[in-house]
């Protein structure tokens, strides 16, 4: 595993997020409604988006940026697919 940007500014998120994930296993435990249930996750799972873009953003704005900065062409090509591959996965 490469070592890269800090995201500790993303804990307290992630803390909240847990929080409501808590709270929608109350709410299956409870036998709430359905559509509750489905808002409450919807909200965790936007939150989770929320999370998992800023950390996009960062590692574009640090990581890509420093490759691309550089000189090596084989920097710059493994950091573009190391792109596409990420995108791919992350919205299957």
């Amino acid at each position: 595993m490469k070592k890269g940007t800090c995201h500790h500014d993303k804990l307290n998120s992630l803390r909240r997020i847990e929080g409501q994930v808590r709270g929608v296993q109350r709410m299956i435990e409870e036998r709430r409604y359905c559509v509750d249930i489905l808002y409450a996750l919807g909200a965790v799972i936007g939150a989770l988006r929320k999370v998992e873009n800023r950390i996009l953003k960062d590692h574009m704005h640090a990581c890509v940026d420093t490759a691309f900065r550089g000189n090596s062409k084989v920097q710059k090509d493994e950091k573009i697919q190391e792109i596409c591959e990420l995108l791919i996965r992350i919205n299957k």
